[in-house]
């Protein structure tokens, strides 16, 4: 009987008790001795049982895709698993390594692959509550934080495991199993370079669809239709209908505007069906990337935790409307730097988003508008590494291994934009990896390596270039011309950090319009409009963004077949001024378009954008510098420099592309990435100085106006426990200040009696949940000291595998002299198995620098406190955000 197992323990334990009370020693058997549940059988959360009962129609409030969706991450069942002895640690992390098999979804690759690109995008917290599959187990709900530490350990187990087998096919194992992490590496790169490889053709064909077609096939570029200039192939529509209705020239203007408009909303209305509705009691301030949303009211400190709140009360307010978020808009790599710091976002990285974001992405680019294709590329690539991960267990069922893909794949994304597989290793390192040992430094450059090789073979602009601006330079600079390059990193940096404050200003004021809010294609097309209306005039601001900053960088050379014909070549001195006034023209026109477009819901990335204007402001310092040159030619400091014809040996185009990389630098606050992008675009290793001073000069600058990037506004804005692992503030204070004091709805007491009925678990864990710690615990307290933590997913798997929760009596404590049951099926109401006996704490005077490496070195989820060795009290890591944020404040750092 299965009773046998608890019965002779809780007597002998609780002995004392059950002689003052025998009564209630009776009622808990009776309660223990039910059989167990069968691992087959799954119960429902009571909050999603009363939402499928009650059949609601759907409303603005519902999920995108509606239907029952499981989280990618799942750790098979506790139940039935044999016990692995002697660990550190929570016993159920046995579980989840406990097994080699494969995983029950995916018996072979077939059947892996179809899992793989099944897409998994949970739209609301509900949905991923629940599970399908009833012997796989939730371990990372949408919204929570991984925990590095449990990872970790289920590694190392899993690969113990895997070791101690003999044999000549266990060999075999252990080497397949280390060649996975390169075999997913290598698949990675190759894939991402086929994306954009697909970007980068399809994208220049449907720019071009806005001024004709080519008469050879519809799908021919102009520059393919016509490699050697204008010809009869080329039709432009002002001659296709014959001048209809406005004459040729205007009726151009028309369809190019219209052009612009059709292909923005069709970008924005792809994008706008990777809607994700979060409910609002999930406590996240705004997921809204177009920085208006308003931020809802912090609830109040341990609220529905005081003795006069019930649930049934708490659960009555009026619910604030849903959050609403477009995981394809936008650039997305502050989303891929939260979700490697060990965010959970679902769906973010789903084959959905990948999908969508490609297509939109390529109708955003075409349409011209002042957005750039690169930054999206990382999203889009680190949406390959979290599809191809699910083709192995080994990275699909760890969610810390998973991570070391993503940052691979993420650097891959910067390596095929930039065709720079240095800078995108860099870029991993600097930018968006949390946690980057060794191991995964080289392994990301091997995927950056592959990735650019791929590329570099399919070749897709014809010019067997990796990208489109790739220039070179054979002319040295001159000393005198220091001075000009950090002058031009100063404007550079300065550039950046005020497109950040206009960004934040033009989202607080014109996208809080409650019009512009609520429908955000309109704002897609009043910017279309304005982009087509003042950018078809000026010749520098028509061209795409990439073309231009080639232009914009590129030296006045007659072999290069590359460069358009723009007027930016000056024969003599009297050529200058009007190119000045044609460059400062644009720089007003890009710098406007370029604020007004960050932002809405199209993909759009800020790095070539920003270049792009920060090399219109270099050219026009390089001309200036080439007009004093060649108007004071007898001055000895220019050297011999003056005596060259038309003053060559100052080049424009080194102070455009200085330009670009320091107002990119302002805007990403990237520097020694940047420096060896810029380096291997250039090719030359006589410019790496120049441009490394002047980054130098920009990320000071920058910093002293404003001291986040772009990426640290969008993660604040939007609320995200993100911790910055790259800047941390002085702390003056400990670990009390964080510290609520102790409530009895946030413990589990087991000072009378190791067992605790299942509704006051769930009322806990409700509670737990209403706080917004879907990843939180609860400590387990006996006699005020401190003996475990049971995880909040654990605690709530535990209790939905429960046949009768509202009867039942849960084991929180190990019993010893045990006698295990005839049939050996484990008993569903002992949670010891969930139980860690060995939470980590600190003591309450412990100082806050602790605390903050603890959080972001360990990647803890939450800290338990003691006080001369007794509990007193919890802090979470989103907590400790909260307060670093108000304390950054308070001190005039934001």
């Amino acid at each position: 009987m299965p009773g046998r197992r608890h019965g002779p323990r809780l007597l002998e334990v609780a002995g004392a008790d059950a002689q003052a009370n025998n009564n209630d020693v009776e009622h808990q058997s009776r309660y223990l001795s039910l059989p167990s549940s069968p691992t087959s059988f799954r119960r429902q959360p009571a909050t999603m049982s009363r939402r499928q009962s009650n059949a609601e129609p759907p409303d603005e409030r519902s999920p995108l895709l509606a239907g029952p969706r499981t989280s990618h991450i799942r750790i098979s069942s506790a139940h039935g698993s044999p016990r692995i002895p002697n660990l550190s640690r929570n016993q159920s992390y046995a579980d989840s390594v406990k097994s080699l098999r494969h995983h029950s979804r995916a018996n072979s690759w077939g059947q892996r692959l179809i899992q793989a690109l099944s897409d998994r995008q949970d739209s609301s917290m509900a949905d991923s509550k629940g599970s399908i599959f009833p012997d796989d187990r939730v371990w990372y709900d949408q919204f929570t934080s991984t925990d590095w530490v449990h990872d970790s350990i289920a590694d190392a187990y899993r690969v113990k495991a895997l070791r101690s087998r003999k044999g000549f096919w266990a060999r075999v194992y252990v080497l397949l199993d280390g060649a996975q992490g390169w075999l997913l590496s290598a698949l990675v790169g190759f894939i991402v370079a086929v994306f954009a490889y697909v970007v980068d053709v399809s994208e220049a064909t449907v720019f071009d669809f806005k001024d004709g077609y080519c008469a050879r096939g519809w799908l021919i570029s102009e520059k393919k239709c016509c490699p050697h200039g204008p010809c009869t192939d080329w039709r432009d529509w002002g001659e296709v209908l014959q001048g209809f209705p406005f004459g040729e020239r205007w009726t151009e203007y028309v369809v190019y505007i219209m052009a612009v408009i059709t292909l923005a909303s069709l970008s924005c209305l792809l994008s706008l069906t990777t809607k994700t509705v979060v409910p609002s009691a999930y406590r996240l301030t705004t997921l809204d990337e177009n920085l208006a949303a308003e931020a809802a009211a912090p609830p109040p400190e341990n609220e529905a935790e005081g003795p006069d709140v019930s649930p049934r009360r708490a659960r009555e307010k009026p619910a604030a409307p849903p959050m609403i978020y477009y995981s394809a808009a936008g650039s997305g790599v502050a989303e891929v730097r939260v979700i490697l710091s060990g965010f959970v976002l679902h769906g973010f990285l789903g084959l959905k988003t990948l999908v969508v974001k490609t297509i939109s992405l390529v109708l955003s680019v075409g349409s011209g508008l002042s957005l750039g294709k690169e930054g999206p590329y990382v999203h889009i690539a680190t949406c390959v590494g979290n599809i191809a991960c699910r083709l192995f267990a080994k990275y699909d069922r760890n969610d810390a291994k998973r991570r070391e893909i993503l940052s691979a794949a993420a650097a891959a994304g910067v390596a095929v934009a930039f065709g720079a597989p240095l800078g995108g290793v860099l870029f991993g390192l600097e930018e968006v990896a949390y946690f980057f040992p060794a191991k995964t430094l080289f392994r990301t450059f091997f995927c950056c390596i592959t990735a650019a090789l791929t590329l570099k073979f399919l070749n897709p602009y014809g010019t067997h270039k990796i990208v489109m601006f790739q220039v070179r330079y054979l002319v040295d600079w001159e000393y005198f011309e220091i001075l000009s390059f950090i002058l031009v990193g100063v404007f550079g940096g300065a550039a950046g950090a005020l497109f950040i404050k206009a960004s934040r200003q033009w989202a607080k004021t014109f996208r809080r319009i409650p019009a512009i809010k609520a429908y955000p294609l309109l704002e897609v097309v009043l910017v279309a409009l304005v982009t087509g209306l003042v950018g078809y005039w000026n010749v520098l601001t028509k061209l795409p963004v990439a073309k231009l900053l080639y232009n914009l960088a590129a030296p006045c050379d007659d072999r290069d077949n590359n460069l358009d014909d723009l007027g930016l070549c000056p024969e003599e001195i009297g050529d200058i001024p009007p190119i000045l006034y044609n460059l400062f023209t644009a720089f007003l026109i890009k710098g406007l378009l370029t604020i007004i477009t960050f932002g809405i819901k199209v993909p759009a990335g800020i790095y070539v954008p920003s270049m792009v204007v920060g090399g219109l402001m270099g050219r026009l310092i390089g001309h200036v510098v080439q007009w004093v040159v060649m108007a004071t030619p007898d001055w000895g400091i220019w050297g011999t420099c003056a005596k060259m014809p038309n003053a060559t040996c100052i080049q424009p185009g080194v102070y455009g592309l200085i330009a670009a990389g320091s107002t990119m630098c302002g805007v990403t606050r990237l520097s020694v990435t940047l420096a060896v992008i810029l380096f291997e675009l250039t090719g030359s290793l006589d410019y790496v100085l120049p441009f490394s001073l002047a980054i130098l000069v920009a990320k000071w600058t920058a910093d002293a106006i404003e001291p986040l990037s772009i990426y640290d506004l969008l993660t604040e804005m939007n609320s995200y426990p993100y911790l910055n692992n790259k800047h941390k503030p002085i702390f003056t204070s400990d670990l009390a200040d964080i510290v609520p004091r102790v409530r009895k709805e946030r413990i589990i007491d087991i000072t009378n009696s190791p067992v605790v009925p299942a509704p006051s678990l769930r009322t806990k864990l409700e509670l737990l949940h209403r706080a917004g710690e879907l990843d939180g615990g609860l400590p387990i307290v006996r006699d005020g000291i401190l003996v475990g933590l049971i995880p909040a997913p654990d605690l709530e798997y535990a209790l939905d595998n429960l046949r009768d929760e509202a009867s039942s009596l849960c084991l929180m404590a190990p019993v010893p002299s045990i006698d295990d049951s005839d049939d050996g099926a484990p008993d569903p109401t002992d949670f010891t198995p969930y139980i860690d006996p060995a939470p980590v704490a600190l003591d309450i005077r412990s100082p806050m620098d602790l605390v903050y490496e603890c959080f972001v070195k360990l990647g803890l989820r939450y800290i338990c406190v003691l006080r001369d060795g007794r509990y007193a009290g919890m802090t979470h890591k989103k907590t400790f955000v909260k307060y670093m944020r108000e304390m950054e404040k308070r001190e005039g750092h934001v």
